[in-house]
């Protein structure tokens, strides 16, 4: 990490005002990737283990306020960092893919939203697999068949499913992608392939006339089971997505950046060296 910042990330960073900090940048990125692999709920309690426990490894470790604050900045770097991991799995050479959506609330669904920064951004949606309404963000996301995260993006809760993955699959071409029923749509599925080279495949409806063969029903209904495991591993991994409790759109942001970048990290650790790093148990490669 270290070595990185100093050969690459350096050179991402802008200059600001003021005096110089002690903290590096690099010390603020690792505990960011760190903090998602512990269950605290908050930074306010993660910075506080951290201060009580590990206080001889960051002896110039901020106050949560300032930590916060610091982190916000250094998003696009993280962003870098982790498609930096995924060049290094093998990602850009995939040609198969699977995308799929969760719903990231922010906020009470029946709270008073007009004087939130969410206003105006965050709406209404539905998530049909749990019956639930909320009020936030879907989180689009096109992964590996290994389950490794390319490109993902939060957009509106009460953007249609398919509209809303068309930013993320502008980012592999050529491709066969893999989703459930929310992507169906003969018309839409067309102009992806013509904008973009790459082939939808759904599970069709039952009431549908043209089904597909039936090992390419086998076929979605397995890779379907990846991007579940993806989403309930960044689910049910340190900081829940769904309660990330935060009070303006680039915190949220920053956050499910250092989320995403934390899980790419977890990946490349099982790959380079066969071991899972929230268990600490040797495993098979990925």
């Amino acid at each position: 990490m270290i070595d990185w910042y100093q050969s690459e990330g350096k050179a991402l960073k802008t200059l600001s005002p003021g005096a110089k900090s002690e903290m590096s940048d690099s010390e603020i990125i690792n505990l960011a990737l760190v903090m998602d692999c512990l269950p605290f709920p908050g930074e306010t309690q993660f910075i506080g283990f951290i201060r009580a426990n590990y206080r001889q490894w960051f002896p110039q470790l901020l106050t949560q306020s300032q930590f916060n604050r610091r982190l916000r900045k250094l998003e696009q770097m993280i962003e870098t960092l982790r498609r930096k991991w995924v060049r290094q799995l093998g990602g850009e050479n995939a040609n198969s893919f699977i995308i799929d959506t969760k719903p990231i609330p922010v906020m009470g669904y029946r709270r008073s939203k007009r004087h939130s920064d969410f206003h105006g951004s965050a709406d209404y949606g539905y998530y049909a697999a749990r019956k639930m309404k909320y009020f936030g963000y879907k989180l689009v996301m096109i992964s590996t068949l290994k389950g490794l995260p390319i490109a993902y993006e939060l957009v509106p809760a009460n953007v249609d499913e398919r509209q809303a993955v068309e930013g993320v699959l502008e980012t592999v071409r050529n491709s066969d992608i893999y989703g459930d029923k929310g992507f169906i749509g003969q018309g839409w599925q067309q102009q992806m392939t013509s904008s973009t080279g790459n082939k939808i495949w759904t599970i069709h409806r039952d009431n549908q006339h043209h089904q597909p063969y039936t090992r390419v029903k086998r076929l979605i209904a397995k890779v379907r089971q990846r991007i579940e495991g993806v989403f309930h591993e960044i689910q049910n991994t340190g900081r829940n997505p769904e309660r990330l409790l935060n009070k303006t759109v680039r915190g949220l942001s920053t956050h499910m950046a250092g989320k995403i970048a934390s899980h790419t990290l977890r990946l490349l650790l099982r790959d380079r060296f066969a071991i899972d790093v929230l268990t600490f148990q040797f495993v098979t490669p990925v």
